[in-house]
């Protein structure tokens, strides 16, 4: 089978400043964050043939769809790219179902209407297919630009700010049949958003963006568990994320358990199912360091570690310290009077300690890692 990951290079000074290349393989998730301006939107629209910058390419699988070195550009209506618009950009005067079939003019005419039904279906919407959009809620219609997205049988799904419009409850939710879909699509998702709640629900791999230029870019546990990304920490707060499987719930204490490769957890039952994969994000400056193993604590978790790096910035009053417990990687964020009063180095052995209410944790679908061609 031939390789489908989507490589995308972007190189001008203005008028939009860019400075990036970054790849996604079929299956991944990638995040661009980062603030207003810095260029987010900007690159999927170049993947999807919407803007020419000065020097870029832009490949999906075997095919090259950008190529300013060879003069090459491929327009848009020829590009397989599922396209989820901020604003959702659906027909107004059209159905649901109308809305989704005419994305499918590639196919047979008389195959439309029961592809645009399926389509619906996946995305949760049979009910209100005879719906205009006026009369849909804000995740209905999100839903329905979703599964327009599909009808083109894209090699790369890309979602600029697709939660930006609607409530918690309904970005939850959404964010749930988005990563669903995640397991069976096998392609390609970029998703660009400005909440980091989207990036832990959703991304496994994460690219930060500053001023046009990569910051950082890699797999979302490796990166969240970098102790020298001073940009994120002032953007949303150090925090590591990993991913773990409910084992127990413990109904009468109100806790459930998790297993993940440095231990066990005790986190607040949300109504997480056992044998559930979970995300969970651990807050650096909720993590407090022992050289020793406290009693008499309200606190769950204890979990022994070891110190195995550490940043500081000069003027800075705190230092980030990355802990390894078993096969993960945490993030502390203690004061330089700490680390001396402590005797913090590396390699030093520690215990952190971490309450049961400062995990974050999140339903998700299991990562797959997959090997690169």
């Amino acid at each position: 089978m031939a390789d489908r990951t989507l490589t995308v290079s972007i190189a001008q000074a203005g008028p939009i400043p860019l400075d990036v290349a970054f790849t996604c393989a079929p299956g991944e998730v990638l995040a661009i964050f980062g603030p207003s301006g810095s260029g987010k939107t900007t690159i999927l629209r170049t993947i999807a043939g919407l803007y020419a910058p000065r020097e870029a390419r832009v490949k999906a699988g075997p095919e090259t769809w950008l190529d300013t070195s060879a003069g090459l550009a491929v327009p848009p209506h020829r590009r397989a790219v599922g396209f989820v618009f901020q604003e959702y950009a659906l027909f107004p005067h059209l159905t649901a179902l109308g809305n989704v079939v005419t994305a499918l003019g590639h196919r047979p005419r008389r195959t439309r209407r029961q592809r645009a039904e399926e389509l619906l279906r996946l995305v949760h919407l049979s009910e209100q297919s005879n719906r205009r959009p006026a009369a849909l809620s804000g995740g209905e219609r999100q839903r329905v630009a979703l599964a327009r997205a599909l009808a083109r049988e894209p090699a790369v799904l890309i979602l600029d700010e697709p939660f930006a419009a609607v409530d918690r409850a309904v970005r939850r939710r959404v964010q749930d049949e988005i990563d669903e879909l995640r397991g069976s699509l096998d392609i390609p998702l970029v998703l660009v958003t400005h909440d980091f709640d989207d990036v832990v629900r959703l991304a496994t791999h994460l690219l930060i963006l500053r001023d046009g230029r990569a910051v950082a870019t890699g797999a979302l546990q490796d990166l969240t568990s970098r102790p020298d990304l001073v940009w994120l920490r002032d953007a949303i707060g150090l925090g590591s994320v990993f991913e773990a499987t409910v084992t127990r719930a413990l109904v009468s204490r109100g806790l459930v358990e998790l297993a993940f490769d440095g231990g066990t957890l005790l986190a607040p039952n949300r109504s997480l199912l056992v044998d559930a994969t979970v995300r969970v994000r651990v807050p650096a400056r909720e993590i407090i360091l022992a050289t020793e193993a406290p009693t008499g604590l309200s606190l769950h978790n204890v979990l022994s570690a070891s110190v195995s790096a550490m940043h500081s910035a000069p003027d800075a009053d705190h230092v980030v310290v990355q802990l390894l417990v078993g096969g993960v990687r945490l993030l502390a964020e203690i004061t330089k009077d700490a680390v001396v009063q402590l005797g913090i180095v590396e390699g030093t052995r520690l215990y952190a300690l971490i309450k049961s209410v400062s995990l974050e944790v999140r339903a998700a679908q299991p990562t797959v890692v997959k090997a690169r061609a």
